[in-house]
């Protein structure tokens, strides 16, 4: 699945990168931080920021063919997207490799995934070399995982690109859904995402009552 080209006036239009990791663990939540500009931290969340900023410190380095750089603003127009890698690794003869730090351990969706895979398209688009592949560095295993960017994991990351963008330039907040995954977001307070998805028994009975 090719990835959508955007024009040169769509530049003014990007959103940010991380929007497609929170569309793809929940499109609620995605619209309520970056649509509507709501955060919470709690201690998973201030647990990731505090990794993420000790991964971003930091000056370049170049050590053993391999130059570091960190914190590197991305762009694609392709997916309409711009933000910063963690850390983005130039290896001598080899083709970059994109680094993402994130807090726990592998997940069972593909959110991660998708982020990391949009870091290596900025890549492309920017150094005009391919990049097959980059990794995910877990703070509960302290191990990386080094992730293909194939062709399916492209594809989903395009639509995902496409599927947020479109949301976010309307402006459109969608309804709550209750999922086993709210219990995991920082946002489930504000979200209210059990008492939303059932509405009050007087507000069903005036909406039956008027229909």
């Amino acid at each position: 699945m090719p990835v959508p080209v955007a024009g040169p006036a769509d530049e003014d239009g990007l959103i940010q990168l991380a929007a497609l990791q929170h569309y793809l663990f929940c499109p609620r939540q995605c619209a309520l931080i970056h649509i509507e500009g709501l955060w919470v931290e709690d201690g998973a969340t201030a647990e990731g920021r505090i990794l993420h900023e000790a991964a971003d410190s930091g000056r370049p380095e170049s050590r053993s063919g391999v130059r570091i750089a960190r914190s590197l603003a991305l762009r694609s127009l392709a997916l309409g997207v711009s933000g910063k890698a963690d850390v983005v690794e130039f290896r001598r003869g080899k083709p970059p490799l994109p680094v993402e730090y994130k807090r726990g351990k592998p997940k069972t969706h593909r959110a991660d995934e998708v982020q990391l895979c949009a870091q290596g398209i900025c890549l492309e688009e920017m150094t005009g070399s391919a990049v097959p592949e980059g990794a995910l560095f877990y703070g509960e295993t302290r191990k990386r995982v080094i992730v293909p960017l194939d062709a399916e994991l492209r594809a989903l990351t395009a639509r995902v690109a496409t599927e947020a963008g479109a949301m976010i330039r309307a402006g459109i907040t969608p309804p709550p859904v209750k999922t086993p995954a709210c219990r995991r977001c920082s946002l489930s307070d504000l979200c209210q995402p059990g008492r939303l998805a059932r509405p009050p028994a007087v507000l069903k009975w005036l909406t039956e009552a008027i229909g």
